[in-house]
């Protein structure tokens, strides 16, 4: 039964039990037939009028609840666009206000959505790239290697080397991928605890070591002098920072420098850069740089970018430590990567 049938069936309910006293009342009190014709005759116009009346006066409240129906409709053919009207009637203008805030939010979430499809199907081709190309030179130095076509214990030494490389790098990424995944689950908890800054720095630099002495990189520590004591989880802080170092160490040119800086930014928060002398990045490039997967050598050749995760993770530890992180580009060469975490209280 629609609305507006269920209105005027219980208006004429309520107008009929009415009537139907009054005539019973006018029969009582044994009025003259013709002041009684007359009751008769004022009764049904009233009955007439209050129908009426009901009819236009229920008009706005049909048409607003067939504008909420309408708007439903269109947000299940994926129409966002339909703004429903104000109304005059308190709880109805309510009910306007509120759906056009569910379907402002529900087409921020389809947008969401969509990209987050589309970034989807970019991720899923870009692994499959990276993974192929490591799977690929593994799979030919091994067939190499089996047909026995390798005489040369030199050659043969090097083929075991590219191997061993080529697998480092597959876990490498493998590792990488579950990091991102793990951060990616809702509710995934981090152990904040207090923790020198001076130590968490010296803690990256000794993981990397080996590649610094590789590229015989100079690195420049500043710290404050008086040093402080910062809430985070050690072992996924230190993480995020490796990351951010090992960007800064593979576009460092040989014999470079790469500098790190701590300062008090606002008050309860460190900011940490990371100097480098590297090709720098470009501004093109800046809005997306730490997007999964994103890299600025549109190539993805493995000898002059990583996978594109390490950024990425980099980001998501940061913002689970409830700090920002940027990038600049320096005045002369080189970039700076920055990000903020907050002092122990």
């Amino acid at each position: 039964m629609k609305i507006r049938t269920q209105l005027l069936l219980t208006n004429l309910i309520s107008i009929g039990v009415i009537v139907i006293f009054l005539i019973f009342s006018y029969i009582e009190m044994v009025l003259p037939p013709s002041i009684f014709n007359l009751l008769v005759v004022i009764t049904t116009i009233a009955t007439l009028l209050s129908i009426i009346v009901h009819f236009y006066l229920t008009r706005p409240i049909i048409k607003s609840i067939q504008d909420i129906s309408d708007g439903a409709k269109k947000i299940g053919e994926g129409n966002f666009n339909g703004q429903l009207k104000a109304s005059n009637i308190v709880e109805l203008n309510t009910m306007a206000v509120n759906f056009n805030k569910m379907n402002v939010q529900l087409q921020k979430t389809f947008e969401h959505l969509t990209k987050s499809e589309a970034s989807r199907k970019q991720l899923i081709a870009n692994i499959s790239h990276d993974l192929r190309t490591p799977i690929a030179s593994i799979q030919a130095f091994t067939e190499a290697l089996e047909d026995g076509i390798v005489e040369d214990q030199e050659v043969f030494q090097q083929y075991l080397r590219t191997l061993s490389l080529e697998t480092q790098r597959l876990n490498h990424l493998i590792d990488e991928l579950f990091q991102l995944s793990q951060l990616d689950i809702e509710g995934v908890s981090i152990n904040k605890r207090s923790y020198h800054l001076d130590q968490l720095i010296l803690d990256t630099l000794q993981n990397q070591w080996f590649q610094i002495e590789e590229k015989k990189i100079k690195i420049d520590v500043d710290l404050p002098q008086q040093l402080v004591l910062v809430l985070i989880d050690p072992e996924k802080m230190t993480r995020a920072i490796i990351n951010l170092l090992e960007n800064a160490i593979r576009y460092s040119s040989l014999q470079g420098t790469i500098k790190i800086v701590a300062r008090q930014h606002i008050k309860g928060y460190i900011k940490v850069s990371i100097i480098d002398e590297g090709p720098g990045i470009s501004s093109e490039d800046i809005p997306y740089i730490f997007e999964r997967l994103y890299r600025g050598e549109k190539s993805r050749n493995k000898e002059t970018g990583g996978s594109g995760l390490g950024l990425a993770i980099a980001k998501s530890i940061i913002e689970l430590h409830s700090g920002k992180i940027g990038v600049e580009q320096n005045l002369k060469v080189g970039c700076t990567f920055w990000f903020t975490i907050p002092e122990a209280k």
